[in-house]
């Protein structure tokens, strides 16, 4: 057994390379010719013997070292390296700033921002800051239990947010698998409480898919009595069916009038990061009809940055509300969204018309279904949706005007 004043007085023979002094349980003080001394631990595990540094003496006094010997200890008793253990220690403060579900939500944040779109990011840090973080924020993230995370979500069930708690619950499975990577917990609890949250059905956008009722909304919307801006975007709508902030935020820059040709920078579309930065832009045909209402509306807006500019700043766009109030005054709330023209166009387009699809999922600028040139080829089917886009809004004038109507019996 060693003693402080054996510690003080060890030294190391000038003809060794080192000199040990054993203690007891394995740990011993080990001496360079130098003078420099260092506590180690041996011991082994599944046969294999193993040596674990225990610091340097005298910052590491004999009773440290000692108390440092009996957690080792008891860490091997209960099945664990202990020398294993501490790597993994010092792994996890390496790549995390703490164990609470806060510190775990935060990082997992941080390193998912450069990856994810500004909209994404900001609904993952609403989702965390409003529902998880009051709640469990101040709790080690290992230590919360699957129950204690249920009740938390069904908070947010009890407001009546079914598929905010649902998103919410994704959320926080992306900070449960970031903390059980960075050695923060030891599984991802998500899973098993999926099956006790209400169930939450998406239901789709309103949208008008069968063309009798469609001629009826087309003659609705050309006697309809708003302002001018509004007006022009209600009629592209169902023409161009892109998404509303794509249209709502047109900029005069991005038109070719004289080509019949709208281009929209990648940056501006529905995409990853990562997909905005190095994905090309979308290019929407014009259609004659669409472009004699652009040109209409040139002479009132044409001096400024957006098409569709709003009512109160012409600095920024019209916003999502004005075509939206417009089809709820016309009698189309649960009828019709601004959304749903997409759904229009692609049914009718398929199911009547008898277009190809990869034309139409170019049109919408999905590239689920593309078949065609990879994920982002549009040039492809430019001069196909070009064509198609003509077909289909001289279809649209036609039925307004109450010619050609054929309804579709569905499948």
């Amino acid at each position: 057994m060693l003693t402080d004043a054996k510690c003080r007085n060890a030294v190391c023979p000038p003809e060794k390379k080192q000199a040990r002094f054993a203690d007891s349980g394995g740990m011993y003080l080990q001496v360079s010719p130098a003078g420099s001394k260092r506590w180690f631990l041996k011991y082994r595990l599944a046969g294999v013997e193993k040596q674990m540094a225990l610091g340097g003496y005298p910052a590491v006094t004999l009773t440290a070292a000692r108390e440092a010997r009996n957690a080792a200890k008891l860490q091997k008793a209960g099945g664990i390296d202990p020398l294993q253990a501490r790597q993994v220690e010092k792994l996890k403060a390496t790549v995390g700033s703490g164990e609470t579900l806060e510190a775990a939500a935060n990082d997992w944040l941080e390193r998912g921002k450069p990856n994810w779109s500004d909209t994404h990011y900001v609904r993952e840090r609403r989702n965390i800051t409003k529902d998880l973080v009051p709640y469990l924020g101040k709790r080690a993230i290992g230590s919360i239990k699957p129950i204690e995370l249920l009740a938390v979500i069904q908070r947010v069930e009890a407001r009546g947010a079914l598929d905010v708690a649902h998103r919410v619950h994704i959320t926080a499975h992306g900070v449960w698998c970031h903390a059980v990577a960075t050695g923060r917990a030891e599984r991802d609890i998500t899973p098993d409480i999926k099956k006790a949250l209400k169930p939450h059905i998406k239901e789709n956008l309103p949208a008008i898919i069968d063309p009798p009722q469609l001629a009826g909304l087309l003659r609705a919307m050309a006697g309809y009595n708003g302002g001018p801006v509004v007006r022009a975007a209600l009629k592209l709508a169902p023409i161009l069916f892109q998404r509303p902030g794509n249209l709502r935020t047109m900029r005069w820059v991005d038109l070719n009038l004289d080509s019949g040709l709208w281009t929209i920078p990648s940056a501006d579309m529905k995409r990853t990061k990562a997909e905005k930065i190095n994905g090309q832009a979308h290019t929407s045909p014009l259609p004659r009809q669409a472009v004699e209402v652009l040109r209409d509306l040139q002479m009132l807006t044409g001096q400024g940055v957006y098409v569709f500019p709003g009512l109160r700043d012409h600095s920024k766009p019209m916003s999502e509300a004005g075509v939206t109030a417009a089809l709820h005054a016309m009698g189309y709330k649960g009828i019709q969204s601004w959304h749903g023209f997409r759904a229009t166009g692609r049914t009718i387009l398929r199911q009547v018309l008898k277009y190809d699809k990869d034309v139409i999922e170019a049109q919408l600028a999905h590239k689920g279904q593309i078949t065609h040139g990879g994920a982002y080829d549009r040039a492809t089917h430019v001069e196909d949706r070009t064509d198609m886009l003509q077909v289909w809004a001289d279809y649209l004038d036609k039925l307004s005007r109450g010619a050609d109507v054929i309804a579709f019996k569905a499948a």
